[in-house]
């Protein structure tokens, strides 16, 4: 088929990594990873920083040590990172952005910088990240820590964090500090919907998981690749400590890592005026966004409108179903992210084709939010071993909170235009949440986590009038304590009262 010029292709992806364990560690900073990731993907095109004496723009993934306002570097950082990493590569790109905080962002940015290439707006961007959390807890405290502090300067559009539609006061107030206990909230309330006890939903999660973590064991690049099986994923002992129930630390995203990756994209004239051979030519052929309202006001905490929306938008602008997709990578931060998607796509956890072809965020790596960059690189390669084939990548970011979908192949295609499913969602039902409460309610789900020193209950509790608001088990009532722990506390009814700014609970 004739190509129109405008067509945005992938050209060039790169990949590195460092483990503690590994010879010749070196401890490298972010900026140095991207760099690293950067530089592989410009040599992955066949080029050279000389060829990109015009790039356009450069995005930079931002670090979790930048994620939000408390956030700490504790070996220093740049001020500027995306003009760092680019320094490195030896590119002085027009425009530089960092990006706000959501693993969707290297999949969301994929369509947003496409769509501009396709409008001839611009012709050539790379996008990078990197996370050097494994160097920085190496050397927390210790004299020989190095500084990786940088005053780069120069023209930089921050966005800023984008973190206020997922962590609210009320959730901090109640303890729900990050990423665990949310997602544990949302995982028994999806095996309360399903009807399972905890003791039969749990094999459900390490089967899910375990062959992830044979993929992991197969990549240069994972942070932990080490085949588990489902019994040892949940099985909570000393070394698979409980981090929010139901979830031992085997089914969290690891992010003690050092890793880096890179996509480099341009449109179809730039890549013929340079000479990029067309089998590392990779078209989007179909992409889609959405973003979910908070935590609390969702009809029902087990299921993802916005996850059901980006994929069935991303497949539906391709022109497929998801039985075309040869290979794909599906968000695996907490085995919820990857049930609401499964669930929406009707595929089974063990799904000949795989849900991941990194290995899965547990034990390849939790890259910040950069993980999506590293599933994009490898879907990419894949696909030009298989040229014609069809691959499939899903990134989300914050609590399930906005997910973005890329449907990608050799295969060329003009720059799909599909409608956006995201009025869809904001028409979907919702539920009132509230700070304070007081009176009678259920409990709707909840989870159990460790704080200084002691187990926490926490609440997601449902008023008769339908209100919804988290809470905390009070402490005092010791069979409640009790039933958290082991039984269902899933429909108790509870007298609510607010205590020190917290709403507590115990049993009626």
């Amino acid at each position: 088929m004739i190509v129109d010029p405008t067509t945005p292709i992938i050209v060039g992806v790169g990949e590195v990594s460092e483990r503690l364990d590994e010879p010749g560690y070196r401890g490298l900073s972010a900026v140095e990873l991207g760099a690293g990731a950067a530089s592989l993907a410009v040599a992955d095109a066949g080029l050279t920083p000389e060829d990109l004496d015009r790039l356009d723009l450069v995005i930079g993934i931002r670090q979790f040590e930048t994620s939000h306002p408390l956030a700490l570097a504790a070996l220093g950082r740049s001020d500027n990172y995306p003009r760092s990493v680019t320094d490195r590569v030896g590119v002085d790109p027009v425009t530089a952005v960092y990006d706000v905080v959501g693993g969707d962002g290297p999949q969301r940015l994929v369509g947003e910088v496409g769509a501009r290439i396709a409008a001839g707006e611009i012709d050539s961007v790379l996008l990078v990240g990197s996370e050097a959390m494994s160097t920085a807890r190496h050397f927390a405290g210790r004299d020989d820590a190095p500084d990786h502090s940088e005053e780069r300067g120069g023209q930089l559009d921050d966005r800023g964090y984008g973190i206020d539609d997922m962590i609210t006061p009320s959730a901090v107030a109640h303890r729900v500090y990050g990423p665990p206990a949310h997602y544990a909230l949302l995982e028994h309330a999806r095996r309360a919907r399903l009807g399972l006890s905890r003791e039969a939903y749990a094999p459900t999660m390490g089967g899910l998981f375990a062959p992830m973590s044979e993929v992991a064991a197969t990549n240069p690049h994972s942070a932990a690749p080490t085949r588990r099986s489902a019994t040892e994923l949940v099985e909570v002992t000393e070394q698979n400590r409980l981090v929010a129930d139901p979830y031992p630390r085997f089914l969290v995203a690891r992010d003690q890592v050092n890793q880096g990756a890179a996509v480099l994209m341009m449109s179809v004239a730039r890549a013929r005026e340079l000479g990029v051979a067309q089998d590392k030519w990779v078209f989007v052929h179909g992409h889609a966004k959405a973003a979910d309202v908070p935590v609390l006001n969702r009809a029902d905490l087990g299921v993802s409108a916005a996850t059901e929306a980006a994929l069935h938008g991303a497949l539906a602008a391709a022109g497929i179903g998801i039985g075309d997709v040869d290979v794909m990578d599906l968000y695996s931060c907490f085995p919820i992210a990857v049930f609401v998607a499964t669930d929406s796509l009707g595929l089974a956890a063990d799904d000949p084709r795989g849900l991941t072809v990194t290995g899965g965020l547990p034990y390849f790596g939790g890259a910040g939010n950069n993980y999506a960059m590293h599933a994009i690189a490898e879907v990419a390669q894949r696909l030009r071993a298989e040229p014609g084939s069809i691959g499939l990548v899903a990134a989300n970011g914050g609590i399930i909170s906005k997910y973005a979908a890329g449907v990608y192949s050799t295969t060329p295609t003009p720059w799909p235009v599909s409608a956006d499913p995201q009025p869809a969602v904001d028409a979907a039902p919702r539920l009132e949440s509230v700070d304070e409460f007081t009176g009678e309610a259920v409990v709707e789900t909840f989870t159990v986590t460790p704080y200084r020193g002691a187990m926490v209950g926490i609440l997601v509790c449902r008023a008769d009038d339908g209100r919804r608001f988290y809470a905390n088990a009070d402490p005092a009532d010791e069979e409640f304590a009790e039933i958290l722990a082991t039984g269902e506390p899933i429909g108790t009814r509870v007298t609510v009262r607010p205590v020190e700014g917290r709403n507590t609970a115990t049993r009626c």
